[in-house]
């Protein structure tokens, strides 16, 4: 798919290992990237699941081209047990926004170029404008610290509501202004106004919120041996992966290392974790696709134990 570079794409295939007659799920379709590399690596079906109409319909014209193996669902990939409605032999989840978002100024996702101030993936809804414009203060600093981890987060909020008393905040450009103007370029180079994006990105679109229902609904459907497997960017989706499956997998830490074990006292665990540690990109794909740099991946087996229910931890 042009335009889109799939991250931890070898990676990715080799943890879900797909075989012929498997089912597998790709809940975060984008540009499609994993799709196709899992379709060409076995004659199994992937079903994918995408919010963004724009990313629906690149998948079927895809599927077109491979004999109808890929079927595409609109819909957000924390009701993946709703719209699938079946066991699967994996769920492959890429978190957070597309190349294909980013890259078109007109959604709205990137201050890189100018373009109204939107950031739906789902493009309907609350939108970054309606948040910058009509949201107080004190709840404004609250989204861009909490989800943007920006430590100036109170500085650029009462940037935004002295700036919005003076024009209406519309665009990408005009928020990025904003922010340059009270927080300063770190030594990492990073821009300025990246944490207030992101911060703001992950709110309108409940990012983490359907992180967490996403992972309850893909133990729901894995099939046992089934393979969860995750990529994520940043630190708060990554806390989120680590944490589910350290609780799905019996690995909870006790709260004093003088304490006795629980023993076998807690649920059963319904994952078995595949690689302790988090896989990273090497030096060669950062290099070759700077966007994947901070990526993690997390993958998981799924046990003979019920799926816990209402998402109990």
């Amino acid at each position: 798919m042009n335009g889109h570079i799939p991250v931890l794409l070898d990676e990715i295939v080799e943890a879900i290992n797909p075989k012929d007659g498997d089912v597998v799920v790709d809940g975060t379709f984008g540009g499609g990237g994993y799709t196709q590399a899992i379709l060409d690596k076995a004659r199994c079906r992937v079903i994918a699941i995408d919010r963004d109409p724009d990313a629906i319909q690149r998948g079927k014209k895809l599927s077109q081209e491979l004999d109808q193996r890929l079927t595409m669902v609109e819909g957000c990939y924390g009701d993946m047990a709703a719209l699938v409605n079946q066991k699967v032999n994996a769920v492959v989840l890429d978190i957070g926004v597309s190349s294909f978002q980013i890259d078109e100024a007109d959604r709205g996702f990137s201050f890189r170029e100018d373009g109204p101030l939107d950031m739906r993936m789902a493009q309907s809804g609350e939108s970054a404008a309606d948040v910058v414009n009509t949201y107080g203060e004190k709840d404004l600093a609250d989204i861009i610290y909490k989800y943007g981890e920006e430590r100036h987060s109170r500085r650029v909020a009462k940037a935004i509501v002295e700036a919005r008393k003076e024009e209406e905040i519309t665009t990408t450009g005009q928020l990025a202004k904003i922010v340059r103007s009270v927080v300063w370029q770190a030594k990492d180079k990073i821009d300025p106004a990246t944490r207030t994006f992101q911060g703001l990105r992950i709110y309108v679109n409940d990012e983490l919120g359907e992180l967490e229902r996403g992972l309850e609904a893909a133990e729901q459907i894995l099939e046992p041996g089934g393979r969860l497997v995750v990529v994520t960017f940043h630190s708060l989706e990554d806390r989120i992966v680590k944490k589910f499956i350290k609780d799905r997998s019996g690995k909870v830490a006790r709260g004093n290392r003088y304490m006795p074990d629980a023993g076998d006292a807690g649920p059963e665990p319904t994952f078995n974790v595949i690689n302790r540690k988090p896989i990273a990109p090497s030096d060669e794909e950062n290099r070759r696709n700077p966007r994947a740099r901070s990526s993690k991946l997390r993958a998981a087996l799924r046990t003979e134990a019920p799926a816990r229910a209402g998402g109990e931890a």
